[in-house]
This record gives structure tokens, C-alpha cells and sequence, in this order.
């Protein structure tokens, strides 16, 4: 039976166990308490004197948990349901009733025992995260790896992760190639492919080939990290509907010890009083509610979201308008390939080939992401023999003998290039499906064909066509809005960027409101007007510019590839950039809502019709305790529900 108040379940999952097993002094107090109590309904001795005092002492031992409870509340002047169930005891013992005072305490010990276990199987769920992070790391030295100690590791070090290993820290993949399941901080279970420049995250396993990592966050910095602060910090602060769980449960106490005196004075039955006291219980919201929160965060971490408290997690239970930025949250935030253009007679694969081979000694981030597309085609760039880069206009590279020149138009008319295509290129957009080696750029994914970046391929003095650089919509970025849609959120999109980029976006997503070319300040006045609307504000973004929008919505949720600054900001850290995250984290925190309120439903309505039975002589104190108990118990298993699973 959990306190109602600061307690709640804490202390008495220490007590009871918190490691998951029956401590043997709680063993024998159920023993000892079950044979005295048979020992006086068999009436082993039977002269009266004997029998009362073998059935005080047996009470007092079965029951002195709660007796020493009851003391240390009477001390700090709190009224919880120890001290009305010591009321009940020590008024069974006064008017003889030594056998139902027994079975009373027994039943309570059990409880006790039971709700230990379940709470600890709790934190144990939660906990459990801790041993899937390594102690050691095979640090790289002088071309050889050494074991080393956690502890030793440093940011900038390399460590290799073998097959089958578990990865010790947060980094990124210098060399190697393997697949990885990050089950344990995205919840997603399919493996992903990681090569060098990918990052990857402590506590997940290395599956099939080595990789060396530069060592980028250690410990309680890394991702793994936070999810554990986040679910520690969840079992020590309280969400106003759990200090609402434990003002119900006080003023439940008071209510079962007013309906007590009110029985007696009307019906003077001692029985009838005391099976008042017993039935009214409030330990399944008091435990059940911290138990339920802890389980929802737990939860949220393993699908991917870190919520940094239960005060964030109520929040999240209540919002109803969702205020999305756009560059890095819905969109990828860097340049990729959207299109390919290619001129009659020529190849899409042909056309990207060049271009690659072109750019292959090039930095200009649109050169990255034309070596990217290649990369993800399986398109090998061709070895060139001489490079020239013209800022601000392009690059000239031989391959096979042959001028390839990419840019702008002023760069390929300066290269003696008349014939350039369309004058509108945009006329000549193909929005494929597919290039020739099969590989596809979704529709789904790319934005307005009309706009971006186009970069001009010739070869030899010969127009070969356009490849056409934007930022991309992430691919799951529709389906997570259409869920928040549909689960009756708003959602809107606020964005510094122009209306015709935001408009894309908007499109692309399925979003009608939209605001653009908004400044941070700009972002800020209008998360202050959907408040002051009455809505409950999530703002979702990733980067400094978002971070005021970020701190004051009801809740800040921080993309994890965000910036330092978003995500000190946030109230919910995202791990994996997945939109999807998010909303996983809404229906949980519903979820748990709504666990918490059935169970203190069906905990006043147990104790309405429990007392009224009582006070009518219809429940004697045996079954008063039993419905006390299994009311407890099934209001407790019903928060278990919300834990993480293995």
C-alpha cells in the first residue's frame, strides 16, 4: 500500500524489494501472521485470555509495517491510509475480533509484498537500460585497438566496435561499414546500414562488420544518457496529476474516517464501522499514478523521444495545436538532389555520371550533394586528369580526355557553350520515378519542380542537361502530420524561409496554415497568440533561431539533429530526426492520461459503493479487506500496462 502523499510508492518499493525479490523478514511476518491466525479460528487455546493475547501479538507483528508508518505520519501530521487501516486494526482488537484483525493485516502485508514487486518491476523495466551501455571500448592507437575503460575514453578518440558488440558512445563512423539496431534509443527494429559519416548512438548493437567511430559524447552526455536522466528525473519530480492523485487520496482517508463515525453514530455496529475504514482505499492511484508515469516516459524513450519530466508529459496529454519550423524539422536542411534534367539523347545515369565525375574534387556543398546522389545509385564518379573550381560559377574537370563543365550559366557560356537548352529550364523538368540503375527519388519527397538550384552539365561544348539541388521533405514528415491531423491536433507551419518555399513544404505535407519569412521574435509572437487563443502549444523545431518559440510553448520539442541551444530549449528531445517520434510520444502521453484518471475513476467509484455496502452491514471487515486489496492491486496492474517491453 503506497503513502498518499510524498511517498507514493517509493519508499515502500524499497521496503519490499526495489530488486525485484521478497525480502525474508517480509516472508516471515506472512507466515507467522497466517499460523496465529489459524491458530485462533481453530481455537488452539481456547480459554479467552490466551486467544486475545495471541491474536494482539499477532497482529502486531503482521501489521507492524503499518504501525511504524502510521507513527511516522502522525509525526509529520499527514493524514495517509496506514493510519486509517491502524484505525481499523487497533478497533477490531477492542471489540474481540482477533481473527478478522489477522486476516486484515495479512491481507495488507501481501498487498504490500505484491505492490512492491510491481513497482519495482517498474523501475526495474526503466532501469534495465543501464546494462545495455558497455564498460569498456576498444580504443584505436597507432593502428592497433586496446581495451580500455569507459572512464579513459575522450571526444576525438577512436574506438573500434566489433561484430556482435554493443556501442559504448555517441559518434560518428570514420571507417567500416556494418548494420546496426537502435531498437534501444529509436524503437525501430529493422537494422540500419551505417558507413563512414554516419552517426551511431550508445546502447545500440553492431551487427555484422567493424567500425571505427570518432568518440563524440560519453556517459550521461550521449543520447542513452539523456533518456535515463529523463526517466530518473520522471521518478523524482511530480506531474500536477499526480499531486492531484495524492490530494484525492488524502481526502479519500478523511472521507472513509467520516463515513465511519457517521455509521457508527447511526447504526452503532462496531463491524459495520470498521469494514467502512477498511473498504476505502486509495493506495492504487497514490502508486499507480507515479508507476504510470514512469512507465509513459519509459516507453516514449524507447520509441524515441526523450521527455524531460512529468510535468512535459501531462503537457503533452493536453495539447491541441502542433506549430512545426520547416528547415530541418520537415525538410532534411541541406542540399540533395531533387531532379534530373537531361537533355535529348542523353541519360539520366549518363547525365549524373558526369556530373559526378566532375564534382568529385569539389567541396561546394552542391557538389556534396551530387556525390551523394551518385553514392546512394551506386554510380562510381570517373578519375579526372586536371580540375578548375570559379567561385560562384562552377567547375571544369577532364575526364577520359573529354572538357566537362558544371555551373551556372554564366559559367557554361563562358566556356564557349552557346547552345544551353530551354531558356526556362523549368519547362524541361522530368520528374522521374527512376534512374536508369533502378534507384528512385519519391515524389513525395522533393519539392515544387519549378524552384531550387539547378547546376549545368556540358561535355566537350555539348549541353548534357540539369540537375536540379533543394532541400528535401523527410520522407516520413506527411504521414506524421496526417496522424497529428487526425488525432484532431492543428498543426501549422512557421518558417523564416519565403512563401513559395514554404508553400512547397505546406503542400507536400498536407498543411493549409502556413506562416513565412518570420523572424525568431516573429516565431515567438506567434506561439504567444495560440496561446493567449487558449490553445495548448507544441512547438517542433531544430535550431537556435527556434529556441525562444522552443521555451515558451507548453511543450518544446527539439529535433535531434538540432542544435545545442534547441535542445537545451526543449521539453522533449526527438532521437533520429523522425517526426513519427513525436507522434508515437502524444499517444503515449494520452495513453497515460488516460490510465491515470481510469484509475481514479474506478477507485472512487470502488469506495462509494464499498462504503455504502459497508455502512449497510453488507460487507464484514474480511470482505471489506478483500475488495480493499484486489481494487489496489488491479488499479496498479492496469498503470503496469504502459511499461516499456523487453
Amino acid at each position: 500500500m503506497a503513502d498518499e502523499h510524498e511517498h507514493s510508492g517509493a519508499e515502500h518499493s524499497d521496503a519490499h524489494g526495489d530488486h525485484g525479490h521478497i525480502e525474508t523478514m517480509d516472508m516471515v511476518r506472512v507466515g507467522v501472521t497466517a499460523l496465529i491466525a489459524a491458530a485462533v479460528w481453530f481455537r488452539v487455546w481456547e480459554p479467552f485470555p490466551r486467544v486475545s493475547v495471541l491474536g494482539i501479538a499477532g497482529v502486531f507483528f503482521g501489521g507492524w509495517p503499518i504501525f511504524k508508518e502510521s507513527i511516522e505520519n502522525l509525526r509529520e501530521r499527514r493524514m495517509t491510509m496506514e493510519l486509517s487501516m491502524t484505525i481499523a486494526l487497533i478497533s477490531a482488537l477492542g471489540i474481540g475480533e482477533f481473527f478478522t484483525a489477522l486476516i486484515i493485516a495479512l491481507f495488507v502485508l501481501v498487498a504490500e509484498i505484491l505492490e512492491g514487486l510491481t513497482v519495482s518491476r517498474g523501475r526495474r523495466a526503466i532501469g534495465g537500460l543501464l546494462d545495455l551501455l558497455p564498460r569498456t571500448a576498444w580504443l584505436v592507437k597507432a593502428g592497433s585497438s586496446v581495451e580500455t575503460p569507459i572512464a579513459e575514453i575522450r571526444p576525438g578518440d577512436l574506438i573500434l566496435i566489433k561484430p556482435g558488440a554493443r556501442v559504448p558512445v555517441d559518434g560518428v563512423v570514420r571507417s567500416g561499414s556494418s548494420t546496426v539496431e537502435e531498437a534501444a534509443i529509436t524503437g525501430e527494429p529493422i537494422p540500419r546500414d551505417k558507413w563512414p559519416g554516419h552517426r551511431v548512438f550508445a546502447g545500440t548493437l553492431n551487427q555484422a562488420g567493424a567500425l571505427t567511430v570518432a568518440v563524440e559524447e560519453l556517459g550521461r552526455d550521449t543520447t542513452f544518457g539523456r533518456i535515463i536522466d529523463a526517466v530518473e528525473k520522471a521518478d523524482r519530480t511530480r506531474a500536477p496529476v499526480q499531486r492531484l492523485a495524492d490530494q484525492l487520496a488524502g481526502y479519500l482517508v478523511y472521507f472513509a474516517l467520516a463515513s465511519a463515525a457517521i455509521t457508527l453514530m447511526v447504526t452503532h455496529n462496531w463491524r459495520s464501522t470498521i469494514s467502512v475504514v477498511i473498504v476505502a482505499g486509495a493506495c492504487g492511484i497514490a502508486a499507480g499514478t507515479p508507476l504510470a508515469i514512469l512507465g509513459a516516459i519509459g516507453r516514449a524513450a524507447r520509441q524515441g523521444a526523450v521527455i524531460k519530466g512529468g510535468i512535459y508529459l501531462e503537457m503533452l496529454s493536453k495539447i491541441d495545436t502542433v506549430l512545426l519550423d520547416k528547415t530541418g524539422t520537415l525538410t532534411l536542411g541541406k542540399p540533395a538532389v531533387v531532379a534530373i534534367e537531361p537533355d535529348e539523347g542523353v541519360t539520366e545515369r549518363e547525365l549524373l555520371e558526369e556530373a559526378a565525375s566532375a564534382e568529385r574534387n569539389s567541396e561546394h556543398p552542391l557538389a556534396q550533394a551530387i556525390l551523394a546522389a551518385a553514392r546512394d545509385r551506386q554510380i562510381a564518379p570517373v578519375e579526372i586528369t586536371s580540375f578548375e573550381y570559379t567561385p560562384g560559377k562552377g567547375v571544369r574537370a577532364v575526364v577520359n580526355g573529354r572538357m566537362i563543365v558544371a555551373g551556372n550559366l554564366l559559367h557554361l557560356k563562358e566556356s564557349g557553350i552557346a547552345d544551353t537548352g530551354p531558356r526556362d529550364f523549368g519547362a524541361s523538368v522530368k520528374r522521374t520515378d527512376a534512374l536508369d540503375s533502378g534507384a528512385s527519388i519519391k515524389r513525395t519527397d522533393v519539392l515544387d519542380s519549378g524552384r531550387g538550384t539547378r547546376v549545368l552539365i556540358a561535355r566537350d561544348r555539348r549541353f548534357l542537361g540539369a540537375i536540379r539541388i533543394g532541400d528535401q521533405v523527410r520522407e516520413e514528415a506527411r504521414d506524421a502530420v496526417a496522424e497529428l491531423q487526425a488525432m484532431g491536433l492543428h498543426v501549422a507551419l512557421l518558417t523564416g524561409d519565403t512563401q513559395d518555399s514554404a508553400n512547397d513544404v505546406a503542400r507536400a505535407i498536407g498543411v493549409t496554415d502556413v506562416a513565412s519569412s518570420l523572424l525568431p521574435e516573429q516565431k515567438l509572437a506567434r506561439v504567444d497568440q495560440a496561446m493567449q487563443a487558449g490553445a495548448t502549444v507544441a512547438m517542433v523545431g531544430d535550431g537556435i533561431n527556434d529556441a525562444p518559440a522552443l521555451a515558451r510553448a507548453h511543450v518544446g520539442v527539439a529535433m535531434g539533429s538540432g542544435t545545442e541551444v534547441a535542445h537545451a530549449s526543449a521539453n522533449v528531445l526527438l532521437i533520429g530526426n523522425d517526426l513519427r517520434r513525436f507522434v508515437e510520444a502524444v499517444k503515449t502521453a494520452r495513453w497515460c492520461r488516460r490510465v491515470i484518471f481510469q484509475n481514479l475513476y474506478g477507485t472512487l467509484a470502488v469506495d462509494a459503493v464499498g462504503i455504502a455496502l459497508a455502512a449497510m452491514g453488507l460487507l464484514n471487515p474480511l470482505l471489506a479487506a478483500f475488495i480493499h486489496v484486489t481494487s489496489e492491486l488491479a488499479f496498479i496492474l492496469n498503470s503496469t500496462r504502459l511499461l516499456p517491453r523487453d
